[in-house]
């Protein structure tokens, strides 16, 4: 069993050598732990610093690419180097190593797929309590949306199964960690989380500017893979409120029209069926939208094999 620790880092000269010297070195049921850093463009001496304490993995990126890139490349490259179990951490030292045990028993004992850090957001005093309630909120979204039950949907502290790996497709430019877990429940695996510890801060966040852009991206990232999973569900209810709408400025048409005062309000007759045409081809959309989801299911279904050939082959 063979578990590989990938970090994907961004100018982490300083905090590398704290991140790498919390992990565990032993882990019962697993023969093998080597760590893997994606290092997305930095311009200080973090490769310097991932070879001198001894990292077996460096994969580099000439230019910034952003944190997913950097995830889902780091996924890839465990696959190929042969990992049985993939957990993802910060380069900041954000979350305690130590935890990593935590992280994989379940995926040993075959009870998980996929497993996330709870890191318990109510008890980290530098989060704001602004950070906590939204936090809190957005988490509850994606529970609901994915259809599991994750705390901390955020927390990029997570452990993958290689079956799980596999299967996981990133499209998002901007975070990962959102899109897998709605992933995951879509793709009916099974996704447990644990409580974990974390560090005191050593940096500010580089991911966003302020709190006002991260929750935009998020909330954007939802939209996007809850449309892409359920295309006839979102434009269902889009067409529907368009032509429910469009339908109350007729219905009062035809009120005034039946008590002989119609002439003067033609416009409610205008603005409704402007309503009810757009809610209508909104429908179409929905079904084309349907249509071209199941196409993505059997593309990705294709795409899964296609890769267990490649990453699962002998290699000479």
């Amino acid at each position: 069993m063979k578990l590989i620790i990938q970090i994907p880092c961004f100018n982490e000269e300083e905090t590398l050598p704290l991140t790498v010297a919390d992990f565990p070195t032993h882990i019962e049921g697993v023969d093998i732990i080597e760590y893997l850093i994606i290092d997305d463009g930095s311009s200080d001496k973090t490769i310097d610093v991932a070879q001198q304490i001894g990292v077996h993995h460096i994969i580099r990126h000439k230019h910034n690419k952003g944190l997913a890139r950097s995830f889902a490349d780091g996924i890839e490259a465990c696959l190929d180097f042969g990992a049985d179990i993939i957990v993802n951490t910060d380069g900041d030292n954000q979350y305690c190593g130590h935890d990593i045990v935590k992280l994989v028993e379940p995926i040993l004992r075959n009870e998980a797929d996929i497993v996330i850090g709870d890191r318990q957001t109510s008890k980290i005093n530098h989060f704001s309590l602004f950070k906590k309630l939204l936090q809190r909120l957005g988490s509850g979204v994606v529970r609901h949306l994915s259809k599991t039950n994750v705390p901390d949907a955020v927390s990029g502290f997570r452990a993958f199964s290689r079956d799980a790996a596999m299967k996981l497709n990133i499209v998002s430019s901007f975070s990962y960690t959102i899109e897998t877990v709605i992933q995951a429940g879509m793709k009916q695996m099974t996704v447990a989380s644990v409580p974990v510890r974390t560090n005191e801060k050593t940096r500010e966040s580089r991911l966003f500017k302020s709190i006002s852009s991260f929750v935009q991206a998020q909330v954007t990232t939802i939209i996007r893979m809850y449309a892409m999973f359920k295309p006839l569900r979102v434009f269902f209810f889009i067409g529907f409120t368009f032509g429910a709408i469009g339908l109350a400025p007729i219905i009062r048409f035809f009120y005034f029209y039946v008590n002989g005062a119609g002439d003067g309000h033609i416009q409610s007759l205008v603005i409704g069926a402007a309503f009810l045409v757009v809610g209508l081809f909104t429908l179409l959309i929905a079904l084309l939208a349907d249509l071209i989801g199941r196409n993505r299911q059997l593309t990705e279904e294709i795409l899964e094999r296609v890769k267990r050939m490649e990453k699962n082959k002998p290699k000479n």
